[in-house]
């Protein structure tokens, strides 16, 4: 079976090029622009594998997408080429409209028309898969209710109305042009090559370089957390035994605040390099004014992937966050570079707001 991951040199979808290489049934070609936090060096596991190739190419190239489809005979596109940091949506949202909605419009033209130009057999098996985000369903009350597919979209962001529009593209490719699409919409992912502009690993590594842990607010917003190789595995399942037209949660059953996420972060540093003078790293913590339109709390029922596909996560969030600190700690060669040369923490999505 012969796998096109977009995006695959980003977090997701690195972990996914990475999981489905390990299946010698597999091969699986990964395009991706290889924008900023696109990193070859996240599939430096498997660069030399087989049944691994990378292509360079944008989603928005419709022409360079269809030969690629064609020269490696595909039968599962697995979507994951996104901007995808909210902070960096409200700083510029035209970069998100640009790869998110009009990318995926391009992609889908790419894949309908070599759709429809395979054999009988081979179209019956093709699947277009969406990935995305529950973002796209605004937030909840604190004190309950979680995401169900049919939750409807009410996105709060530049970056979650982006994502929306995609998915709503890719249903109506579905409904009028009958292309074999099945969507997931997946919570907080977190875990190894995680680029340090989001909450996890820009806390574990602010904290190695003495530096503020900022919390936004009081920290009491709430997540679901996933663990990244447990989301590649729900993403095989959906793109190899999904149905259809169907879509699927992917959530972690982890809800935690972001203060006790950053404070068992500090715990687990506390352990394991502790800080000259025994102090704590939760003196770290300093709490900077809130994100614009923070959503208040996310929270997925997986129940149906877990019925239909038989899928189940493998880590908590305590196990998969100490395999996360661990690996941070152990592989400064991947992440030192970035915080050197593209990223140093700084705090981001900021220069809109209040502008109408």
């Amino acid at each position: 079976m012969n796998f096109l991951v977009t995006g695959g040199a980003g977090f997701i979808g690195s972990a996914v090029c990475r999981h489905l290489c390990a299946n010698p049934a597999y091969r699986v070609t990964n395009l991706d622009k290889l924008t900023y936090a696109g990193n070859l060096a996240s599939l430096r596991p498997i660069e030399n594998a087989h049944n691994y190739r990378f292509a360079h190419a944008d989603i928005c190239d419709e022409r360079a997408v269809l030969d690629i489809l064609r020269r490696d005979d595909i039968d599962i596109v697995m979507n994951l080429a996104a901007e995808s940091h909210v902070d960096r949506s409200i700083d510029g949202p035209g970069t998100f409209i640009e790869t998110n909605i009009v990318g995926t419009y391009r992609i889908l033209n790419s894949a309908l028309e070599y759709w429809r130009g395979l054999p009988e057999e081979r179209k019956s098996r093709f699947r277009f898969h969406h990935v995305s985000t529950d973002e796209v369903f605004g937030d909840l009350p604190f004190d309950g209710g979680m995401f169900v597919e049919e939750t409807p979209y009410a996105p709060s962001s530049p970056y979650s109305a982006s994502k929306a529009a995609s998915d709503h593209l890719v249903r109506a490719w579905h409904e009028t042009y009958g292309l074999p699409v099945v969507l997931s919409n997946c919570s907080n992912n977190y875990g190894p090559y995680h680029f340090p502009e989001k909450l996890i690993p820009l806390v574990i590594l602010n904290a190695l370089d003495e530096k503020p842990l900022p919390v936004y607010g009081a920290g009491a917003n709430v997540r679901d957390w996933l663990f990244v190789e447990d989301h590649a595995r729900a993403l095989e399942l959906v793109a190899t035994k999904g149905t259809p037209g169907e879509s699927y949660n992917v959530g972690g059953n982890s809800e935690r605040t972001n203060l006790s996420v950053v404070e068992t972060i500090c715990d687990l540093l506390d352990i394991r390099r502790p800080r000259a003078g025994g102090k704590s790293y939760r003196d770290l913590i300093s709490f900077v004014t809130d994100r614009p339109g923070h959503d208040r709390r996310y929270a997925i029922d997986a129940s149906k992937i877990g019925r239909d596909l038989g899928w189940a996560p493998n880590e908590n969030f305590d196990s998969g966050l100490a395999r996360t600190v661990d690996w941070f700690l152990d592989n400064k060669w991947w992440w030192g570079p970035i915080r050197e040369q593209h990223y140093a923490g700084e705090r981001l999505g900021e220069a809109r707001k209040g502008v109408a």
